[in-house]
């Protein structure tokens, strides 16, 4: 018998311990949404799971295959920080930056927005000052609605933090807090199909993106982020996640960052989680694909994604130059199943 495709067996693992939501089972298992989804059913048609109501529980089948599996064995993600081998110290801007996020704008289906835990983010912050990459660097982002650039300018370390985003609300936002910190921060709307500024080019240390994740759209965000790098020695950090991602999706994105003279130095694995509540994407979590095969509302903080640093070995080649033009792929291919149809 071959052995069960790996989502499958964390599913049963998971299952083990207890009955659980799909949404609770997805925070489980390296798969893509429709990958994960096609487990379900296969372990249902198998007998090896079946469901209650809005919970999935084994079977006896499936509580032997479960244990076979090494259900018994104890967690050993570290519980304290959440598998993400970082915990959030107290910091002297903490408070000062939970409080300026407040009445931040809610999402837009039509730019594919969602944010990250306000907690999260000041992580993401610490990571990229532990890494060398804050203090006394210029840092440009390409797409800003986790509001990552006003953490970074509260660090009161960095040189110079340029937030770009397409949504004028997002910039506005931004830049109302800017006026309230001695920091260089600033924002203005920018279409990611049109290439950056004649100004910005060349002119930054880091970048940071959050991408869409076909292979077209990453492709140009970092693309731009590349764009906006002094040269070889620079840094680009940007989320990816395994749910709308798959390994090939991964092995190609690998490749277009070699192509353009980036190492991969850095994956955080679960690093960022995207807030189960109404304010976020959920709000409009009917026009996910994932939701409606699945046939439940979400009621888990399923949606985390990996956190990335490359580092340009050679000088940045961005792989897209110019003005492109992108319609639908740019947001849509058969694995993103958690955007909005």
């Amino acid at each position: 018998m071959p052995p069960l495709p790996r989502a499958a067996a964390q599913v049963l693992r998971r299952l083990y311990r207890s009955p659980a939501s799909p949404w609770e089972l997805i925070d489980s298992q390296d798969g893509t949404l429709r990958e994960f989804c096609q487990v379900l059913e296969m372990l249902e048609a198998e007998g090896l799971i079946s469901r209650r109501g809005t919970r999935f529980e084994l079977t006896g089948a499936g509580r032997r295959e479960a244990a076979r599996l090494g259900g018994g064995l104890p967690e050993f993600r570290c519980g304290a920080c959440d598998g993400r081998g970082y915990a959030l110290p107290e910091l002297e801007f903490a408070d000062e930056f939970l409080r300026m996020v407040r009445g931040r704008p809610l999402p837009l289906e039509e730019y594919d927005q969602g944010y990250i835990a306000p907690e999260d983010v000041l992580l993401r912050a610490g990571f990229m000052l532990e890494r060398g990459d804050v203090a006394g660097r210029s840092i440009i982002l390409i797409g800003d609605d986790d509001l990552l650039s006003i953490a970074l300018a509260l660090t009161g370390v960095a040189e110079r933090v340029h937030a770009l985003d397409a949504d004028s609300r997002v910039v506005e936002f931004i830049n109302s807090a800017a006026s309230e910190l001695d920091a260089e921060l600033e924002a203005e709307v920018y279409d990611v199909r049109k290439p950056l500024p004649e100004e910005l080019a060349g002119e930054f240390d880091v970048f940071v993106t959050d991408p869409v994740e076909t292979l077209p759209g990453i492709t140009l965000f970092l693309s731009r982020g590349a764009e906006g790098l002094r040269g070889r020695g620079c840094s680009g950090y940007f989320g990816l996640t395994t749910l709308e991602a798959g390994v090939g999706k991964w092995y190609r994105i690998q490749g277009v960052l070699q192509e353009m003279g980036f190492a991969v130095t850095d994956i955080r694995r679960r690093f960022s989680v995207y807030p189960c509540e109404e304010s976020n994407f959920f709000r409009y979590q009917e026009k996910l694909r994932v939701v409606k095969v699945l046939g439940s509302r979400c009621d888990h903080h399923w949606f985390r994604s990996a956190f990335c640093r490359v580092e340009a070995a050679e000088e940045p080649a961005p792989a897209v130059r110019g003005e492109v033009e992108l319609g639908e792929e740019m947001y849509h291919d058969e694995e993103c199943w958690a955007t909005p149809e």
